[in-house]
């Protein structure tokens, strides 16, 4: 039997993977959750009950949509680029993703990117032991601008301009991205407005 208090405190959430590589049994987990250690989200990924980190609803992510990606508003939010606040967790997936369970708790926005899209600009950011993928800001701003419709012609604008006033913005990268994805003279046209 594992010793108590072994799961770390500052790691929300676990694979049943890495539960077993940190050394318990099937068993072991099972009588946790029986206990109230663990709460089982679904087959493969369970919450720690005696989490004592900072909570962040992104660390769902991976339990629930494990090539999902934090992107538009949801990113936009992370990134400090508007006020707005989202009701539901923005997560990018590559198309025909089958997703088995959804979470009850937290609502999650699932958006289709093609191949391309979803694959281009992805970082992991690791607050303390909780680990999430999350497009980086240029990035952002081009599927932004590329979704304007949806995310809202005013919102995007506050995002561009948020983002030019950044003393760490990159245009070079931000044009990169906005050739890549097809949405170059939308961004012009946006920073011909702006500027």
């Amino acid at each position: 039997m594992a010793q108590k208090n072994v799961l770390s405190d500052q790691k929300l959430v676990f694979s049943s993977e890495e539960l077993q590589k940190q050394g318990f049994s099937y068993y072991q987990i099972t009588k946790m959750v029986e206990q109230g250690k663990l709460f089982r989200l679904n087959k493969s990924y369970y919450e720690n009950a005696n989490f004592a980190g900072e909570m962040n609803d992104f660390y769902y992510v991976q339990a629930f949509a494990p090539q999902g990606v934090v992107c538009l508003l949801s990113a936009a939010v992370y990134y400090g680029l508007t006020t707005f606040r989202p009701d539901a967790i923005d997560v990018a997936v590559p198309p025909k993703t089958k997703l088995s369970s959804l979470p009850e708790s937290q609502r999650l926005s699932l958006h289709y990117f093609s191949d391309r899209r979803h694959s281009l600009g992805v970082r992991t950011i690791s607050e303390n032991k909780n680990p999430f993928k999350i497009y980086d800001i240029e990035k952002t701003v081009v599927d932004i601008i590329s979704n304007r419709n949806k995310v809202g012609i005013e919102e995007t604008k506050e995002i561009l301009t948020n983002y030019l006033a950044r003393q760490d913005r990159n245009i070079n990268k931000l044009y990169r991205y906005a050739e890549k994805l097809s949405c170059l003279k939308i961004l012009k046209t946006y920073l011909e407005v702006l500027v």
